[in-house]
């Protein structure tokens, strides 16, 4: 059985990433497998002024970023709840932190204005390391990019 929504949001509200460095809005699916999570890209993001002007289009490193940020980030904290440790995480001692990118395809552009729905599918989760096989499609299911990401929990204290 998945997450009810109260997990999902707490799982979110635990991401260490914040505006306007957070490309996760919601998260749709998440139990001990999976996370469905999604992002609209707003059109004053900041990065489009440089990256085109007068053609914006979203950096491939921020696309990594929007992945990682579901699919190894929030992820990796709820197997983290999902084993007993949630306290630890909500006070601020144990976060995700993405450290891999062992693979990345890119099939397609993200444009401002456009929201992205990521996947994310556990390949492993042992003594806190996540890997994670993660994709980015458009709300319509056509694909963006997909890869191989993990990470590692930390303890920030």
């Amino acid at each position: 059985m998945g997450a009810d929504r109260e997990t999902r949001e707490r799982v979110l509200a635990a991401v260490p990433q914040q505006a306007p460095f957070r490309f996760i809005d919601e998260i749709l699916e998440l139990d001990e497998t999976h996370i469905v999570g999604a992002y609209r890209f707003r059109e004053d993001e900041s990065f489009y002024r440089g990256h085109f002007p007068g053609r914006p289009v979203t950096p491939g490193v921020i696309l990594v970023e929007a992945m990682a940020q579901t699919g190894v980030v929030a992820f990796g904290l709820y197997l983290v709840m999902a084993q007993g440790r949630g306290e630890e995480m909500l006070r601020g001692g144990l976060t995700t932190l993405f450290t891999v990118i062992e693979t990345v395809e890119f099939a397609g552009m993200v444009m401002p204005g456009e929201r992205v729905v990521i996947r994310g599918e556990k390949i492993y989760f042992r003594k806190g390391n996540l890997k994670a096989k993660v994709s980015m499609e458009r709300e319509n299911g056509e694909p963006v990019a997909a890869g191989v990401l993990a990470g590692m929990g930390v303890n920030l204290q």
